[in-house]
């Protein structure tokens, strides 16, 4: 099945780059569809890129963006992931986690200690040596204009990897533009840093013009980490696809009544695809897919499901999904265990009763295969499954 759709894919992703940037859009479109429930309806804080850019991945659910953000948290807080992920946070002093992003967020600082302050987390700033931002060149000062979507974005990482792991330090690394060279001049400015992981919440449709940016997403000794996407089941993004990421997917997370208290199905705009172009990883034995299969590992992105965010910009809490909220969550999950630098594999060699497997939902249509619907074991919109404590990380 998925061996023909792979021929399919290669073919599809030479066409010309506005038909790229219009199916982007339409996909893009029906994620944010796919997200409404009732009178929820969900916006993508960032707009589709121009060639050559890479969008954040952050969705807002409440509306276009006209009526303001709540005055009290709605949404997951940081005790509730906690508990969903069975995450040990006295664990993790010491380690730093890098999260990558593009423009500037003027109030990142005084925003991450207002989340951290509603959730009893402890104060996380530059004065106690906790935080730092960066700008593209690894300088603190001279940053890049403000985008109110990026903010959005930045925002959410700052807070899932405080909900991950509350005594990790943070680095923000503030890319000039969301262009793919800046991007992956930013990650590499946060790989000199020799953080446990470093996180990036962006993407763009994988293309032959994407690959000379391998070796920049390479980088032994942290782990870099990145979003599937939020357009359900097709090409996969970059820089996620690469061998060398660990790609998070997304799930749609709420309270059970069972044993473990959370129950969990693919989210339908998890991102998730046979890669047309980047070679298998050794780790991956999945039948139908000649090439790299994505997502890894996942973990709460349904914006319908989301997770609290505070940014005053947008004035105040707000709920949020896409699977940039997977990705920094799990980055903080790496800081947490202490094992910075692990590679995509190693969650592979300890997925069993380290994960949980996530066996419902999907997120296109591929002939029920385990690319776009999830089941028992490894399957493509979840991966092996959502952390179980720190364990398989």
């Amino acid at each position: 099945m998925l061996r023909a759709a792979a021929v399919v894919l290669a073919a599809t992703l030479t066409i010309a780059v506005t038909g790229a940037a219009q199916a982007r859009t339409a996909a893009h479109s029906r994620a944010a569809a796919q997200g409404r429930t009732g009178a929820s309806q969900v916006r993508s804080a960032c707009p589709v890129p121009s060639p050559g850019h890479a969008q954040c991945l952050a969705l807002i659910r409440g509306g276009t963006g006209a009526s303001p953000a709540a005055a009290v948290p709605m949404g997951f807080g940081a005790a509730s992931l906690q508990s969903a992920y069975d995450l040990p946070v006295t664990q993790g002093a010491g380690q730093l986690i890098a999260i990558v992003d593009a423009f500037d967020d003027p109030a990142a600082e005084a925003d991450l200690n207002v989340y951290r302050t509603q959730y009893g987390l402890p104060a996380c700033t530059s004065a106690n040596g906790c935080f730092r931002k960066l700008n593209q060149e690894g300088v603190a000062g001279s940053y890049p204009a403000a985008d109110p979507g990026w903010i959005v974005e930045m925002s959410l990482d700052l807070d899932m990897v405080s909900a991950a792991c509350p005594d990790c330090d943070i680095v923000l690394v503030e890319a000039n533009t969301n262009a793919v060279t800046d991007l992956a001049a930013a990650v590499n400015t946060a790989a000199n840093l020799a953080p446990a992981a470093i996180s990036n919440s962006y993407g763009t449709q994988e293309s032959g013009a994407m690959l000379p940016f391998a070796a920049d997403y390479d980088h032994p000794g942290s782990t870099i980490v990145a979003s599937s996407g939020d357009s359900g089941f097709g090409p996969p993004e970059f820089p996620a696809v690469f061998g060398t990421v660990l790609a998070v997917g997304g799930t749609s997370l709420q309270t059970s009544r069972n044993s473990r208290g959370w129950t969990e199905q693919a989210w339908s705009g998890s991102g998730s695809g046979c890669s047309a172009y980047v070679a298998k990883p050794a780790q991956q034995q999945d039948p139908d897919c000649p090439m790299r299969t994505v997502a890894d590992v996942s973990a709460v992105a349904d914006p319908n499901t989301g997770v609290a965010v505070y940014d005053s910009t947008a004035s105040g809490w707000l709920v949020v999904g896409g699977t940039s909220a997977a990705s920094p969550l799990i980055a903080g999950v790496i800081g947490l265990a202490g094992n910075g630098g692990i590679t995509p594999a190693y969650p592979y060699q300890h997925e069993h009763g380290a994960l949980n497997d996530v066996t419902a939902g999907s997120n296109g249509t591929c002939e029920k295969d385990y690319i776009c619907t999830a089941r028992p074991g490894y399957d493509g919109p979840t991966g092996l499954g959502t952390p179980h404590g720190t364990a398989a990380f």
